[in-house]
């Protein structure tokens, strides 16, 4: 009896552990349970909201809210600034701002718009903000128009890198020189650039012709031809507005004029007779590093 007494007590002693150690458990697998519940709840809510697009025109509504009383408060677009503009088309500028006088300024996307911006033909690199209370500023930094190319009997403008601008209104820069021959764009920018330094002789040239990817002939505007040599032809073409100043070579009867030979001009008359020209001048070889001996 007493050993069944001793066991009896050692089985009580151990279901009173068990039961103690499940009140204490139990109450906290309720809870975990009852916030496992929640959080899956949640996160199945969540999703459907998400899913269903509740979420996107909730925040879509409540963006819409705080950007209509910002505009409220006097953050509407009143102007647009555009700095810089002569070539780029004023309504395309408008049509990728896409925003009218009243709309809230912090609708508007300047980056995007600086991007699309950037992309029209004769901007070569753009600026756009929000300028506060109520102005988008468009900075514009445009390509400049050089000359006029001859290609494969079409006609294309290039700016001051030898590179093409994209437009279809071409009359208007009907003053430009026309320049022609195989990779005549590349070189157009040093010729330009020569012959704006003389400008006497800059609104005479009417085209030029590029010779063997070397050298320039150029057609003046009264028929006269001016052959460029292959070097020094910023020093050809000052000893040829040097030879204008003086004697107006450019305003004679003659065909052409041949600036070649560093040393000297040839020149022919219109009945074909070549002559030297000669002047008391003297120029200074820029490359060659030697005097020149008189034209």
């Amino acid at each position: 009896m007493a050993s069944k007494n001793k066991k009896g007590t050692r089985r009580d002693a151990i279901n009173k552990r068990r039961k103690g150690l499940l009140a204490v458990v139990l109450p906290w697998l309720r809870r975990f349970g009852l916030v496992a519940a929640v959080f899956i709840s949640l996160i199945w809510v969540g999703s459907w909201l998400y899913l269903s697009g509740a979420v996107g025109r909730a925040g879509d509504w409540s963006r819409d809210k705080i950007l209509t009383a910002s505009a409220d408060m006097g953050f509407a677009i009143e102007n647009i600034l555009v700095d810089g503009r002569q070539y780029a088309d004023a309504h395309v500028l408008l049509a990728i701002v896409n925003v009218e006088k009243g709309d809230p300024l912090f609708s508007f996307d300047p980056k995007a718009a600086q991007e699309l911006i950037s992309q029209v033909g004769w901007v070569e690199s753009a600026q756009v903000e929000r300028r506060l209370p109520g102005t988008i500023y468009i900075g514009l930094k445009e390509r400049h128009p050089l000359a006029l190319w001859q290609s494969e009997k079409r006609l294309k403008l290039l700016d001051d890198k030898g590179k093409v601008i994209v437009t279809g209104d071409l009359q208007r820069f009907a003053d430009l020189i026309l320049v022609m021959g195989k990779d005549s764009p590349a070189a157009t920018p040093e010729l330009i650039g020569n012959l704006q330094a003389q400008p006497d002789i800059y609104k005479r040239v009417e085209t030029a012709k590029y010779i063997s990817q070397r050298r320039w002939d150029l057609q003046l505007k009264n028929g006269i031809e001016v052959k460029l040599p292959e070097e020094d032809m910023g020093l050809a073409l000052a000893r040829l507005g040097r030879a204008q100043e003086k004697d107006g070579l450019l305003d004679k009867d003659i065909r052409s004029i041949d600036m070649r030979e560093i040393d000297r001009i040839s020149i022919r008359t219109k009945p074909g007779k070549v002559q030297e020209y000669k002047t008391d001048l003297k120029i200074e070889a820029a490359t060659k590093g030697k005097t020149g001996n008189n034209i």
